[in-house]
């Protein structure tokens, strides 16, 4: 059924055209926003005095940009607002075990955005950019906790990076040799699901008798991790 919203496609570039795996890419748009909106951890990669560093660390979008978090002396945080970096984000799904182990892999969603991000100094959209942040992760959180202060906002960097240009691959579905020479081996295959939950809090020791996690807290309780 067409929803009558026009289809959103990603630009095909040199850096984000699919060579192997064709069949696993995806150039639609909708399909990149719900894989950043069901993370809050991604890797950043970008060279640092000629060594490249993979750096993990959290993350928020708000649709048009990617946020990412860091301190003020991290190295990874000093070099990418002058350098073309990479940010990865992956969810695995299941296993997907095969009859032999050549054709075996993993059910997965990924996401690569490539841009040179630039560092957020209006004070304004720092507060923005850090709240997506920390919704990202636990919404409803900012509005509970106590919110930075000046001297914390100093000693906090964030990136921002567009999401004009990314690169989506999804893997789905069973092992692909069940109707090869391998089917006739006898031998059991298909796709061992993986599944993240978030579990009971676990108190802070410290807390004073009768502080109770919040409810925007313990309703994710048993609720999918990503």
């Amino acid at each position: 059924m067409n929803s009558g919203r026009p289809e959103r496609q990603l630009p095909v570039t040199e850096r984000t055209r699919h060579r192997r795996l064709r069949e696993q890419g995806s150039l639609d748009r909708d399909r990149l926003d719900a894989i950043l909106e069901a993370g809050f951890v991604c890797h950043l990669g970008v060279e640092v005095e000629g060594t490249v560093m993979v750096v993990p660390t959290v993350y928020g979008t708000d649709g048009t940009t990617l946020y990412l978090h860091g301190s003020v002396a991290g190295r990874s945080m000093i070099a990418s607002p002058a350098a073309t970096v990479c940010v990865t984000v992956t969810h695995v799904d299941g296993l997907v075990l095969a009859r032999s182990v050549f054709e075996h892999g993993v059910n997965y969603r990924s996401a690569m955005i490539f841009g040179t991000p630039r560092l957020v100094t209006d004070p304004d959209e720092k507060l923005a950019g850090l709240r997506c942040l920390t919704e990202q992760a636990a919404p409803g959180q900012w509005d509970y906790a106590r919110r930075p202060h000046r001297k914390e906002l100093a000693a906090t960097a964030l990136l921002a990076l567009p999401l004009d240009e990314a690169s989506v691959k999804i893997r789905e579905g069973a092992p692909d040799d069940g109707a090869g020479p391998d089917a006739e081996l006898g031998l059991w295959a298909g796709v061992l699901p993986l599944h993240t939950t978030w579990g009971e809090p676990d108190p802070d020791p410290l807390l004073p008798e009768g502080v109770e996690a919040p409810a925007h807290v313990t309703r994710r309780v048993g609720g999918p991790a990503n």
